[in-house]
C-alpha cells in the first residue's frame, strides 16, 4: 500500500479542501479524528485497487458528530443535525483503530 501526504495548516483548509473535490450533489461527508490528526483518505489507484491512497491531514481535533462548513465564510460549527443544501457537512469519527491511518502517521 502507498500513500501519498497532503498537509494542511489548519481544520479549516482540509474542510474547504474537502469541500472543493466533493461529487456534484453530495454534502456530506466523513472525515476522522484520530491520533492528534483530523484526516480523510482518498484513493487514487484506477478502478479501486485500493493500492494508494491520498491522506489529507492537519494536526488538530474535532469533537465526534456532525460539523456544517461554510464555504464563503470558512468556518465551521458542531450542529445536531443536516439541513440546509448551501452548506457542506461532514460526519466527524474517531476510530478505535484506523490501520491505514497508523501506518500513514507513521510515515510522517
Amino acid at each position: 500500500m502507498n500513500i501519498e501526504y497532503e498537509e494542511f495548516s489548519t481544520i479549516e483548509d482540509i474542510l474547504m479542501y474537502m469541500s472543493s473535490v466533493a461529487p456534484p450533489m453530495k454534502n456530506t461527508m466523513p472525515i476522522n479524528s484520530y491520533k492528534g490528526y483530523v484526516c480523510a483518505f482518498i484513493p487514487l489507484s484506477p478502478g479501486g485497487s485500493g493500492d494508494t491512497f491520498l491522506m489529507i491531514y492537519a494536526k488538530g481535533e474535532l469533537e465526534n458528530g456532525i460539523i456544517e462548513f461554510d464555504v464563503a465564510t470558512k468556518s465551521y460549527k458542531k450542529v445536531d443535525v443536516v439541513e440546509r443544501a448551501d452548506k457542506t457537512y461532514f460526519v466527524v469519527m474517531t476510530p478505535k483503530r484506523n490501520t491505514i491511518a497508523d501506518k500513514a502517521i507513521e510515515k510522517l
